[in-house]
């Protein structure tokens, strides 16, 4: 069985094909997904939980990149895995790529995959359905991610000349979280002393 999905994210291509294949980050985004090895920087093993119709089941099993092309922002992952509780079992290969959108991006996932078991008695359409509620939910944890760092970096205030870089920029850089720490265990220590002031009064 074939489906597709894509997804649009207001960031710079680029990022978002690094963010992807960063499986870290992303397993973090994949709802009912958990890493449990990470054997290569090609290949993980991991368990993912999926709910079916009426049923849940739950997978433990092996993805590994195949391919990838860094220039043109496309990888090529194949998974297999087995039901922790059953005879089951699943196979996929996913080809995703990531193409310049305006000023962001929009990704598009192709995913070829084979079930047996109970999930295998459940038509196209209940599969697409899913497909499409997990795919929607890690596209939101996603854009969320990297729409807040791309927003973050907006704020950010712009680099300092080059003959400030060396010195007083970065000192300040540095001051800020030191002086917030010291504020905040001074208010702690004050009311402290005032709690115990005023039960000795």
């Amino acid at each position: 069985m074939q489906i597709e999905n894509q997804f649009q994210v207001a960031a710079p291509p680029d990022t978002v094909y690094g963010f992807l294949l960063d499986i870290n980050r992303v397993v973090g985004c994949m709802p009912g997904a958990e890493l449990s090895e990470v054997v290569d920087p090609t290949t993980f093993k991991g368990k993912v939980k999926i709910k079916v119709g009426p049923i849940t089941v739950a997978y433990n099993g092996t993805a590994r990149i195949v391919e990838r092309d860094e220039s043109a922002r496309v990888a090529k992952l194949e998974a297999s895995g087995r039901e922790t509780t059953g005879p089951g079992s699943a196979n996929a290969t996913a080809t995703m790529s990531v193409v310049e959108d305006g000023a962001g991006s929009t990704v598009k996932l192709l995913t070829d995959f084979t079930v047996a078991g109970r999930v295998a008695n459940f038509g196209r359409g209940v599969m697409e359905d899913v497909s499409r509620r997990l795919v929607g939910q890690m596209a939101d944890c996603i854009k969320s991610n990297l729409e807040g760092e791309a927003a973050a970096a907006a704020a950010t205030p712009p680099p300092a000349s080059r003959g400030e870089v060396g010195g007083g920029l970065q000192t300040q850089t540095q001051a800020k979280p030191v002086n917030a720490l010291s504020l905040f265990f001074q208010v702690l220590w004050d009311r402290i002393r005032r709690l115990f002031g005023g039960g000795r009064g």
